[in-house]
């Protein structure tokens, strides 16, 4: 299955911004439009005012989950621990804006990193109690892995095409592992980008979970990258007991953690490079045991 070129990505201004608010929402056209610093890939965001935000994707591949996140995210946010984005309104192609787009509220907090997070170990039982509970919602009607998500959810085969030219030995063991490993088909709800930027830390502690666009139903184990990604060797260890995640699901989580960290490194300079030399090395530790 392939994913295709990447896609178009389009810029967004803040005046596009305002007029789109004015001519379909006039009750909020006063407010004031500015960017977001580090606004998002998938989509750009804006402050609307100071109590929300606007959403708008930056390409046809990610308006997909528009409609998605207006219908599902209302049925999701009073059945989870923490909060989450839901909509106030859906609006439409307009102002040399092609796709449609959304106004939420804004949700307090800094994107999650590791000096940030003040006890490691909470934050850890705190992330996988929200999906403990993510997992418990009835996932009956969600839409499974495909375009609209990326193929989160899916099978990691989907992926082997674009990871297999970035391993090396040991790397190509533990993604051949992870590409072995079993899933048992029953789909549960996944988030599909539990990554640093879409968790919300209030003086150090988890406070809200944002970035539903890759959200869906099916193999939960995309979601359990964020164990190597950002979590401590202690915080992994709780959370994976905390999760009752069995064997296969952590090798297919330890998967994609490897895709995600390989890709990344292969495209970064700097920091980000390092960062990913970093996951690197705790995913080789903690696959070595």
């Amino acid at each position: 299955m392939s994913l295709g070129p990447p896609p178009r990505r389009l810029e967004v201004t803040a005046d596009q911004v305002r007029r789109l608010v004015a001519a379909q929402f006039p009750r909020w056209a006063h407010l004031p439009v500015r960017p977001v610093a580090n606004g998002g890939w998938d989509n750009r965001t804006f402050h609307l005012g100071d109590a929300m935000s606007v959403r708008l994707p930056s390409a046809a591949e990610y308006a997909l989950a528009v409609d998605k996140e207006q219908r599902w995210l209302p049925v999701l946010a009073p059945r989870l621990p923490l909060p989450i984005p839901v909509p106030l309104a859906e609006g439409r192609p307009g102002a040399d804006y092609p796709f449609p787009w959304s106004v939420y509220p804004w949700l307090d907090g800094e994107p999650a990193t590791a000096a940030g997070i003040a006890d490691p170990v909470g934050f850890a039982t705190d992330l996988a109690g929200f999906l403990v509970a993510l997992q418990d919602v009835d996932p009956t009607g969600v839409p499974g892995p495909g375009k609209h998500n990326w193929f989160r959810g899916g099978p990691l085969h989907t992926y082997d095409e674009l990871v297999r030219h970035l391993l090396d030995d040991l790397t190509g063991e533990i993604w051949q592992a992870a590409l072995d490993a079993r899933w048992d088909g029953v789909a549960r709800w996944v988030h599909g980008d539990v990554a640093a930027g879409n968790l919300l830390l209030d003086n150090g502690k988890l406070a809200a979970v944002i970035d539903f666009g890759s959200c869906g139903a099916g193999d939960p184990a995309c979601d359990v990258a964020i164990a190597w990604t950002l979590l401590t060797a202690e915080g992994r260890r709780v959370f994976r007991e905390r999760l009752a995640i069995d064997d296969p699901t952590w090798a297919r989580g330890r998967g994609w953690a490897l895709w995600k960290t390989l890709v990344t490194r292969s495209r970064a300079h700097g920091r980000e490079a390092a960062e990913a030399e970093r996951v690197l090395g705790e995913i080789r530790a903690e696959y070595r045991g």
